[in-house]
């Protein structure tokens, strides 16, 4: 049986490698400070598996790596607020990146490692309303003599997070892939993030229904199960050290996201407020495609996304 550690296993992200796993048939271990929202209960509902309440630094001091997999999504994370908000405790994050490293690195029998990195890796200067593209792997390598400036603190610490990968490869053997989600989504994630948040404004039949800017900003939205597919699909084919986008390849702004929302809930004739009071982060933030095309194609449209997480929705107010 196969034995693997998910760091940061009652995330959003975490949870859904989880019940992965265990639906394959590998022995899991869960490792979590249940600290983000949403994660108790969330840690409640997972499958069997063997759990530790900790923090990530302090169990990787004190416990063995003597797994066969690692799948890393332990972060400091949170929606634009927090990312804005608050960027020294999102640094926390550089602490926890060095120090699971070290405990791979070090391990008797080298694990193979799941880094979860994110989109906000890529130069904020290619994601401008003036001048934005599509965002591939290649704009940010760590072979490259420059790099463009990512998205906060918490971009910062997710490229020196894929520096240490890279190190950790070619000094130290690691098998480590890299992962970029773009805008993942899903049944059970926290209303800090605009996807939900919007689900929920329009299954309320609000009117007019609130977005946060100027609604014209445009994400690469990719559902959570395609989110996890798309990696077990690809771990042992990527070569050690390679990055792989997870997106869709098609550009969704919050207007355009909340309108799809009302015609698939039919709620008529909605208003939408546009509060330029707060924060919206880059203007278009979407994922090149062609290199995750040719290993996986995402199978959740939009449309059966936003009916799954409404249908979560009205079934979590039905019991409260």
């Amino acid at each position: 049986m196969k034995r693997c550690a998910v760091l940061g296993g009652a995330g959003f992200v975490g949870a859904a490698f989880c019940r992965r796993l265990h639906d394959s048939g590998c022995k899991v271990t869960v490792v979590d400070n249940l600290v983000s929202e949403g994660s108790g209960e969330r840690f409640a509902r997972l499958p069997p598996v063997v759990s530790f309440v900790t923090d990530i630094r302090e169990f990787v001091k004190r416990t063995p790596c003597d797994y066969d997999l690692v799948v890393h999504c332990a972060a400091v994370v949170g929606g634009r607020l927090k990312i804005d908000g608050d960027p020294i405790g999102v640094g926390t994050d550089l602490a926890i990146d060095a120090d699971v490293f070290q405990w791979v690195v070090k391990a008797q029998t080298t694990p193979q490692l799941i880094y979860f990195s994110s989109s906000a890796v890529y130069p904020i200067e290619l994601q401008c309303r003036k001048q934005h593209v599509s965002l591939a792997e290649s704009l940010v390598s760590q072979g490259t003599a420059r790099f463009g400036r990512p998205d906060s603190v918490y971009g910062w610490a997710k490229l020196t997070g894929e520096m240490l990968a890279d190190y950790a490869v070619r000094r130290y053997g690691l098998d480590c892939k890299i992962y970029r989600p773009f805008s993942g989504y899903g049944e059970d994630q926290s209303f800090d993030y605009p996807f939900p948040s919007i689900i929920r404004r329009v299954v309320n039949r609000e009117n007019p229904i609130a977005i946060w800017g100027s609604g014209e900003q445009c994400r690469d939205f990719i559902h959570i199960d395609d989110i996890v597919e798309a990696v077990m699909q690809t771990k042992d084919v990527l070569k050690p050290g390679d990055t792989l986008n997870l997106g869709t390849g098609i550009a969704t702004s919050f207007r355009d996201l909340a309108f799809q929302a009302c015609d698939v809930m039919e709620h008529r004739s909605p208003l939408l407020a546009c509060d330029t009071s707060k924060p919206e982060g880059v203007f278009y933030r979407v994922a090149d495609t062609y290199k995750l095309s040719q290993f996986y194609k995402p199978k959740i449209t939009l449309e059966e996304g936003i009916r799954r997480v409404a249908e979560h929705l009205r079934k979590a107010d039905a019991k409260t």
